[in-house]
């Protein structure tokens, strides 16, 4: 591929250097090489929809303006596949790590239900075609019998304390290993809060395997001192570090920055030079960082929720995810429904078949046949 043989030009004068680029290469991070490359058509916004507590899917061409699939109606139950309170929010999808297919994870989480910001675990999910989707749910209240690694060590003395899991993401890690040898796995990143032994909420990691089904215990990832959410990591190969977006509490609040050259950590405190400062005092969270399609910049998408009704905005970045600038709400007809969610390039082939799907069950819709 074009991209391949490029960053291995450019990397030639270091046979380290080489091999972290292959790595990565063969990594999983399939959106970043997609949006490189001529392969990317367009975007797909997978998002919590303002409607309600389920995950809703929009369109784009521009990666500015986005149409609803499914007239924002749910791609798919929550009462099926969200177990745990039948409610999904946040939602993160990925293309798979081995082979074809897609995942995400989302939150299992119903404040209409509950009444509560408090919840209890999380959704696996995984689908061969972005339609027909599959799920495990794992309440973290249960304890260890719930984790494929039962007999680890345990971060918590009393998992039934847990009171928020929040806002969990994906990034396919080639390198980790598995007990039984095999390489390979999810690292699954979101934020924890034990009301026992917590004083503030902190950044986590599991592991799930490549079937989407297993997951390891709790690993603390981010504790700087102060509550943080909303984390979202990226590797980027110009400087071969992974890149943190993540929502801060302490000091100057808002949507900063922060490097690693290990995806396990530690990342530094971020750079108070360096963040989303345009929302003035207006409360930002949620951000979401895609590569525009043939381009190393990125897109950052965010949610300013002081605004009422709640705004989802977009500012563009360089190609270190650094220097934000020129926000933007969301376009298209989605604006008024658009929040916490994430982005992945498509292939024409994907973004037709979604906008055919889309076709036939609005016409069925209107027919007032059954959709489903």
């Amino acid at each position: 591929m074009f991209f391949k043989l490029t960053l291995l030009r450019k990397l030639k004068y270091s046979s380290l250097a080489g091999i972290a680029a292959l790595l990565w290469l063969l990594s999983g991070q399939m959106n970043a090489l997609f949006a490189q490359t001529t392969k990317g058509y367009g975007y797909l916004y997978c998002h919590m929809s303002q409607k309600g507590e389920y995950t809703a899917y929009a369109l784009s061409r521009d990666g500015i303006h986005f149409q609803e699939l499914l007239d924002g109606d749910p791609v798919y139950d929550p009462a099926r596949l969200s177990r745990i309170e039948g409610g999904s929010r946040d939602a993160f999808i990925a293309r798979a790590g081995k082979g074809n297919g897609y995942v995400m994870v989302v939150t299992d989480m119903s404040n209409h239900k509950s009444h509560s910001w408090h919840n209890y675990g999380i959704d696996l999910l995984k689908s061969d075609d972005l339609i027909n989707w599959s799920s495990v749910s794992f309440d973290f209240r249960k304890g260890p019998g719930i984790f494929c690694d039962s007999d680890s060590p345990d971060f918590y003395k009393d998992y039934g304390a847990i009171c928020r899991v929040w806002a969990p993401q994906i990034i396919w890690d080639a390198r980790y290993q598995w007990p039984d040898g095999q390489k390979g796995g999810y690292m699954i990143y979101y934020s924890l809060l034990n009301a026992k032994e917590d004083r503030y909420d902190r950044i986590f990691y599991s592991y799930a395997d490549a079937s989407f089904t297993k997951l390891t215990k709790p690993r603390l990832l981010i504790d700087w001192g102060y509550a943080t959410i909303d984390a979202d990591i990226h590797y980027i190969a110009a400087d071969r570090k992974y890149h943190l977006l993540i929502k801060k509490e302490g000091g100057t609040p808002g949507i900063f920055t922060s490097t690693s050259g290990k995806l396990t950590g530690p990342y530094h405190l971020p750079d108070d030079k360096d963040y989303i400062n345009f929302e003035s005092s207006r409360k930002v969270e949620g951000p979401s960082a895609f590569q525009r399609i043939g381009d190393s910049t990125w897109r950052i998408a965010y949610v300013e929720y002081s605004s009422r009704p709640t705004k989802y905005r977009l500012c563009e970045a360089d190609e270190f995810m650094h220097n934000f600038h020129t926000p933007e709400d969301i376009g298209g007809d989605v604006a008024g429904t658009a929040q916490h969610g994430s982005f992945l390039v498509l292939t024409k082939k994907e973004y037709k078949r979604l906008a055919h799907w889309s076709a036939v069950y609005l016409k069925r819709k209107k027919g007032g046949s059954k959709m489903r």
